[in-house]
């Protein structure tokens, strides 16, 4: 077996399946992505090791582990061959240790080479952080709550530019409202690595977009990494008229059953008011659609005023536009960052 450095991990033949040796909960907690899981052990027999690990000490602990794993070497070693590629394998686990090692070991007595990484998951999550902190042209993308942020950037794609797509890759639109229609939320860890995923696949000269969000979406949290790094970047803001924005939050929820838009309405009844809120669900309830946005809209323009004012450290360049399509307006954008050489 050979063990690689972080770095060299991801570059030494890149198309050599990755193998996560941890436990099952282990790895839905945080993988790295595209990696496949063979678990040296299960949840309930990780336990069991460390246990006895703290109860007996570690010479007991690894014949625990011997005497659970035994039985299993001729199917671990099935699962190893059947994913490989060239007869290789990238082999992980927690810290680079003893499960990644031993799980390399099985796999070269079938004639699998196998790369292991160095200080394992715990390298491979300090490099994403490094990596978000050292972006070099990222882009800040901000608009009140009805300008078709998500659309624009993804036009902007289709049109050449690299997006980072927090809100798809989140599973969430960042608001009371952002779960709706939606599947369920990866963990905060998994949204960062998969993030890290897509950063990784993108030129690193060219401008990289992101939408303005805060440290946290839904219930996962962007790397703080990232977070700082989005506070100091280059930013655009779109302002269109308000009655577009209505009419693109109407077209975007209008679909939506009451009962849900009356639910995610409640959520932010504590700091918009009662009096606010019980207006709201009345227009729903009598099908007026479009000012229950507009009343909506007092509520997030109030909340994006202020996260303007706090977080971020450079003046954004404003660009006004008359229309409300994505097209159009992602059009007006690159031009003007083109006209800037930004």
């Amino acid at each position: 077996m050979e063990y690689l450095d972080v770095n060299a991990y991801f570059s030494e033949e890149p198309d050599i399946p990755l193998i996560d040796v941890r436990s099952p909960a282990e790895y839905h907690h945080g993988h790295i992505s595209g990696s496949l899981n063979i678990p040296i052990f299960s949840d309930d027999e990780r336990a069991q090791v460390g246990i006895t690990y703290k109860q007996k000490g570690r010479v007991d602990a690894i014949e625990k582990g011997l005497e659970l794993v035994g039985p299993k070497l001729k199917i671990l070693a099935k699962q190893g061959k059947k994913l490989a590629k060239l007869n290789k394998l990238k082999v992980y686990c927690w810290r680079g240790g003893m499960r990644s090692e031993k799980m390399s070991w099985l796999f070269e007595l079938v004639g699998i080479k196998c790369f292991v990484l160095k200080g394992g998951y715990k390298a491979y999550r300090n490099l994403l952080l490094e990596d978000f902190k050292q972006i070099k042209k990222l882009m800040i993308f901000q608009g009140s709550t009805g300008t078709g942020k998500t659309e624009i950037l993804r036009k902007m794609q289709e049109m050449g530019e690299q997006v980072l797509d927090l809100e798809k890759l989140a599973n969430h639109r960042g608001s009371a409202f952002g779960d709706i229609g939606m599947d369920a939320q990866p963990t905060s860890q998994q949204f960062q690595n998969d993030l890290h995923a897509r950063l990784k696949s993108m030129d690193p000269e060219k401008r990289i977009w992101i939408e303005s969000e805060s440290l946290t979406i839904g219930k996962v949290y962007l790397p703080e990494s990232l977070w700082e790094r989005m506070n100091n970047s280059s930013i655009v803001e779109l302002i269109i008229p308000r009655e577009k924005r209505v009419k693109r939050l109407v077209e975007e929820y209008g679909s939506f059953e009451k009962e849900i838009l009356e639910k995610a309405t409640k959520k932010i009844e504590k700091r918009f008011g009662g009096n606010n809120v019980k207006q709201v669900i009345n227009y729903l309830n009598d099908d007026d659609l479009y000012n229950a946005a507009s009343l909506l809209l007092k509520y997030y323009d109030k909340s994006y005023t202020f996260s303007q004012a706090k977080y971020k450290n450079l003046k954004p360049v404003v660009i006004k536009s008359e229309s409300g399509k994505a097209i159009d307006n992602a059009q007006l954008i690159i031009k003007k960052v083109i006209d800037l050489n930004l």
